[in-house]
């Protein structure tokens, strides 16, 4: 019988395969301004440490706040360019380009996964700020497949938290989720003069309500979050960046535990809370 020939790149990926040993965790990171990724302050340097805590996955899935869409949509791209979804920043940050690959495979799995939600794929969109913005620091390097889905923002957070629910097993096959977006956004009342002003009451009082809710893990408190009433108006008026908030709860289990792993506010009106679910 002919003994079978030892090849090395089949071996390393299945080393690879079972290196994986731990559930992945979801990540809610509190991305804030553009500007951050020029900036070297608590906050980036954070982000720089964040990976150190788990295992190094073998793809990534962004949820961002910054892709919003009619229906559920899922990049299949193998090569996402770097989008520049705003204006009127400093210019280095149009020079920043962060390549990493996509993960067509993947992202076509989730597709037939999400059937039910009728997702559909997108073989053009590339990474979005709410995406690379935050990964130049987690992933310097950039050489781990990166896929983004995007958010149907004519649902409510309840269907938002079930669909999440269907991507929660992703975490056992080597899939980092970062959910990326912010608990308080609100640019009506944003001190765009100076970046670490002192956060509006109504802006404490929110997130820290969120805080607790997270702690007790009172996931309807959270998806029903208007009920706060006048406050929640304020914190949240549209809820584009509060969203993948929900998409990080229906990812995660209640049972698994919460470490914040960045506090604080930015321009005053900004909560920049950063959490790590399990």
């Amino acid at each position: 019988m002919d003994t079978p020939i030892f090849n090395p790149n089949s071996w390393l990926r299945t080393q690879q395969n079972n290196a994986l040993t731990q559930r992945l965790p979801v990540l809610f990171v509190g991305h804030g301004s553009p500007m951050n990724a020029l900036w070297d302050n608590t906050f980036t340097q954070q982000l720089q440490l964040w990976p150190a805590q788990f295992e190094q996955p073998q793809s990534i899935l962004v949820i961002s706040a910054h892709w919003l869409s009619k229906g559920t949509w899922i990049s299949t791209t193998a090569h996402p360019t770097t989008i520049y979804d705003f204006g009127g920043f400093d210019e280095r940050l149009y020079q920043i380009n962060y390549g990493a690959p996509g993960d067509p495979a993947r992202a076509q799995a989730l597709v037939t996964k999400l059937s039910e939600f009728d997702a559909l794929a997108d073989p053009q969109h590339g990474f979005d700020h709410g995406a690379w913005t935050v990964l130049k620091f987690l992933y310097p390097k950039a050489n781990i497949p990166v896929f983004e889905m995007s958010i149907d923002y004519y649902q409510p957070p309840s269907y938002h938290y079930q669909l999440a629910k269907d991507i929660q097993q992703l975490r056992d096959k080597g899939v980092l989720i970062i959910c990326s977006g912010n608990i308080v956004h609100n640019l009506r009342n944003l001190n765009f003069q100076h970046v670490d002003a002192a956060p509006f009451d109504w802006a404490v009082s929110f997130d820290e309500f969120i805080k607790k809710q997270l702690l007790d893990r009172n996931d309807q408190a959270m998806i029903h979050y208007e009920k706060m009433g006048a406050i929640a108006e304020i914190a949240v008026p549209t809820n584009d960046h509060y969203l993948p908030l929900i998409y990080a709860l229906g990812a995660t289990n209640p049972d698994e535990k919460i470490v914040f792993w960045h506090e604080g506010f930015q321009h005053g009106s900004i909560s920049m809370r950063c959490i790590q679910f399990g």
